[in-house]
């Protein structure tokens, strides 16, 4: 007797993709009717030509077929026969205004009730598409949300019938602004006929489907007006471009020029692979040829590849890295395990895995030494990075390399994703705050990927003199991130290169790991301080896209829908969480305004209403976040919104603690410039440092002064942060402990091609003065509220901060006097001439004077003015006035 033929296993999610039991489905699909009515009144061919198109289906290489109305039993069968799955469009009346009547909402959802129970549990149903291209002026007039929320409800109806089953909702650029939140994958029709616009809105629609696989849902050209060659070449690029470009898959409208709509046969239209009478066209040969390669084609060439995971008693997911490692897509990497000094069982797990290059340090050297004996010992021309705490997808590098290799790109990244098997303590922490996350210039170029997804080429990262080992635990991909674009090279990013990453499972482990990230950004203020404003909060010019909302949603996206809501494109400006109001979060707030507010309740009780509401203020805003966290709902728990309201209130006082005291305890450099007479003399004199002046003759352009200034600073080792565009200096130079000076130049061009070159010295107090002036305030503020309106406390506050301030003034002149000798210094070399601020006599500028201290250096570089009449020794200001200044 015959085994029996089990029926295979159903399609599921799988990341970025689908699977099928244990492989991998990706969709190569044909759009298939509708027809017109069959002898028992179906919209579908008769069962025999139904068997005669699926063998012809099989034939073009195809795995699915969409159909736009629910198909009977017999022809879901037949499609299982053929191993071929469906993806079923439900019809209702969605071109009406359906959410202005009881009865059509009821009517929609009892067409998706009686679809979804018609095909229920049928292996051969691969999704439900609940609807296909709602109008625009149908959702403009119902409203985006209302439209969202609806097709979600619809959602939640069916997977209360076949809770196995997936649900899409079929989008297209006209409404691209309409995003549910329920659906298990993104499908979107796409009809654009040109090879760089057509990539261009593929990357768009992967950065939009985020976490989630993109299906191209329909795609096509019709042969009556294009003609079936410019067909053929055209479906040829867009089904590479869109298995290159990491969807996980593709429908080709349609499979036949048989199309019946609207009740009538459609004459006009030829946008089938067949003839009307199933007779294959050249681009029916066309998509054969394409998907019997996709979605595999061949990379532009294969490098080795060498994957460097470093490792520090991470056991718990170690095994499970290495052996999705061992599994991947590409025909020539290697694995490099490097153990940072573990006390765990890594040695015993590297031991199960002799494929597995097992490097060991005898002690804990921290991150960024780990990755560094990587790359030392690293053969192949492209070094990728992943944590032990991460499992790669099995095309991990075959997309990394991919992007890597066909773009302007030193670096690539990826994005990293809660595996399903983590904990729903893992998943609040996804949502919550300080997480690892990408941050995108545009929908390819990066501004920073995460460590746990990187690969760089090695001669860059040689370049670069690899990562910088003084960040132990954190923030050495940040670092080499900037450092990398600093050269002029590029980051970019490929969506459907993901690893799972196991998020932290307890309260302990996040906020331990928020510690190391403060810890970093201490590291990184110091290195990078033109990336960070003066709270030492991280500045990027990118968005960052990550499943954790940094504030609170204050209003709704902004969407563009063209003139009279008809535009062909109508994209949707997400709003961004109000930052503002998350500074009631921060360390900053509660030690400058609640915690003081508290203390002084106790002297003036009329306070205690002011302290109690700034508190709850705090908290109200962390209880919003989790409330409008997007959480995995197979993750949700009772618990899991008040945790990460939690988490939103704890991490930013943990992280803000670690990043002061780090940037509180570290050390500067020995200083690069020491006092020496010229400099005493400065600052003991009466004379104001805020500014200098130079005669620059010939004229030296200005952003080549500052060039050169910047430079001379980095070749002495003098801490500074250059301007990146946004502010409004061109340089600060750090100092000592308290001080630092802003340096801003202005160039005036005066007659016969003279420039002066005027520098302005802006003294600051530096994080440490601050908080040592914050710190001596708030003693002398508590000592008020434990002893009361004792009338000495305002005397004693105000002699103490007036002689910290003293202390404080003199600090910065003195570092303004350094910085005015070492300008000096830099003028003689380059020859200009030195103008005193101090005018001797009014509207008039003294004669300049060499930026050398000696008058016979002087008055070699004083400029010859009697021979030409140009000016006078005492005003080198006075020449003729030119046309423009008579006027």
């Amino acid at each position: 007797m015959a085994e029996p033929v089990l029926p295979r296993p159903r399609v599921s999610v799988d990341g970025k993709f689908f699977r099928r039991g244990a492989q991998k489905f990706y969709a190569k699909g044909l759009a298939y009717g509708p027809f017109a009515p069959n002898a028992s009144g179906e919209p579908f061919a008769s069962p025999e030509q139904t068997a005669v198109d699926f063998a012809l289906v099989r034939e073009a290489g195809a795995n699915l077929l969409r159909v736009y109305h629910v198909p009977p039993r017999w022809f879901l069968d037949l499609a299982e026969e053929h191993g071929l799955v469906l993806m079923v469009d439900i019809p209702w009346d969605k071109h009406l205004c359906f959410l202005d009547s009881a009865e059509q909402r009821a009517a929609a959802r009892e067409a998706v009730r009686q679809a979804v129970s018609a095909c229920a549990g049928h292996p051969a149903v691969f999704a439900f598409s609940l609807a296909n291209e709602i109008p625009p002026d149908i959702v403009r007039w119902s409203g985006e949300r209302a439209v969202a929320e609806f097709i979600d409800e619809l959602a939640s109806e069916a997977r209360q019938i076949d809770p196995e089953c997936l649900y899409t909702f079929t989008n297209y650029p006209p409404t691209e602004f309409l995003r549910p939140q329920s659906l298990d994958f993104i499908c979107f029709n796409v009809y654009l006929h040109q090879p760089q616009p057509f990539k261009n809105y593929l990357a768009r629609l992967q950065m939009m489907a985020d976490a989630k696989p993109l299906v191209l849902g329909e795609f096509g050209m019709d042969s009556l007006r294009e003609g079936e060659r410019r067909k053929s070449e055209t479906l040829k690029w867009q089904i590479e471009l869109a298995f290159r470009g990491g969807l996980a898959g593709a429908v080709v409208f349609s499979f036949t020029d048989d199309w019946y709509k609207d009740g009538r046969q459609i004459e006009d239209w030829q946008m089938g692979l067949t003839t009307s009478d199933r007779r294959p066209k050249e681009s029916f040969l066309a998509v054969r040829a394409l998907f019997s390669v996709a979605p595999y084609f061949p990379l532009p060439r294969q490098p080795k590849i060498s994957v460097v995971v470093a490792s520090y008693n991470a056991d718990r997911t170690l095994d499970t890295c290495l052996e999705s490692l061992e599994r991947l897509n590409y025909p020539d990497y290697e694995i490099i395990l490097v153990d940072d000094g573990s006390t765990d069982t890594t040695a015993e797990i590297a031991a199960r895995h002799p494929g597995v290059r097992f490097i060991r340090h005898d002690r804990n050297r921290g991150l960024s030494a780990a990755r560094n004996t990587g790359i030392t010992v690293a053969q192949g021309e492209i070094i990728a990075f992943t944590d032990a705490d991460c499992r790669a997808d099995e095309d991990w590098l075959y997309y990394l390399v991919g992007d890597l290799l066909q773009g302007d790109f030193a670096g690539m990244g990826g994005p990293n994703l809660l595996p399903p098997d983590d904990s729903a303590v893992a998943a609040a922490v996804m949502v919550s705050p300080g997480g690892p996350a990408h941050v995108m210039l545009d929908d390819r170029q990066a501004e920073h990927i995460p460590g746990c997804n990187m690969a760089f080429y090695k001669w860059a990262l040689l370049e670069l003199g690899g990562f910088d080992p003084i960040f132990r635990r954190a923030g050495d991909d940040v670092d080499l991130c900037w450092r990398l674009q600093q050269t002029g090279a590029k980051i970019g990013f490929s969506p459907a290169a993901f690893v799972w990453h196991y998020r932290r499972s307890t309260l302990r482990a996040y906020l331990q790991q928020q510690r190391g990230y403060g810890e970093a950004e201490a590291l990184l203020v110091r290195k990078h301080p033109e990336y960070f404003n003066s709270f030492g909060d991280s500045i990027w010019r990118g968005r960052i896209y990550t499943p954790a909302k940094f504030g609170v949603l204050l209003r709704s996206p902004i969407i563009y829908r063209g003139l009279f809501g008809s535009g062909q494109f109508q994209a949707m400006y997400a709003s961004e969480p109000a930052l503002t109001l998350m500074l009631f979060t921060a360390l900053e707030y509660h030690v400058l305004v609640t915690l003081p507010l508290w203390v002084l309740s106790v002297a003036f009780p009329y306070l205690l209403l002011l302290a109690a509401t700034s508190l709850l203020t705090s908290v109200g805003l962390c209880v919003a976040a989790g409330a409008q966290a997007s959480l995995p709902k197979n993750k949700r728990r009772w618990w899991s919104r008040p945790l990460v309201a939690l988490l939103f209130l704890l991490q930013p006082v943990v992280r803000g603690w670690e990043r002061y005291r780090g940037r509180l305890q570290l050390r500067l450099p020995e200083r690069p410039a020491r006092e020496n007479l010229d400099s005493v003399a400065l600052r003991d004199g009466p004379e104001p440092l805020h500014e200098v002046r130079y005669w620059a003759e010939p004229p030296l352009e200005r952003l080549e002064f500052v060039s050169r200034v910047i430079e001379e600073l980095n070749r002495r080792g003098w801490p500074n942060r250059s301007d990146i565009g946004w502010s409004e200096f061109d340089v600060e130079i750090q100092g000592s402990r308290w001080s630092q000076v802003q340096l801003v130049t202005a160039s005036e061009d005066h007659p016969q091609g003279r420039r002066l070159l005027r520098c302005r010295l802006r003294g600051r107090w530096s994080l440490q003065a601050k908080v040592a002036f914050c710190a001596v305030a708030a003693l002398v503020t508590l000592g008020v509220g434990i002893f009361g309106t004792w009338w000495h406390w305002p005397v004693v506050l105000l002699l103490t901060l007036s002689a910290f301030a003293w202390f404080l003034r003199r600090q910065r002149r003195n570092l303004q006097s350094l910085v005015i000798v070492f300008l000096d210094e830099l003028a003689k070399q380059w020859k200009l001439v030195k103008v005193p601020v101090t005018p001797t006599r009014p509207q008039t500028t003294s004669a300049p004077t060499s930026a050398a201290v000696r008058p016979d250096e002087a008055e070699e570089a004083r400029p010859d003015t009697a021979a030409t009449g140009e000016a006078s020794a005492d005003n080198p200001f006075a020449a003729s006035p030119t046309p423009q200044q008579n006027r």
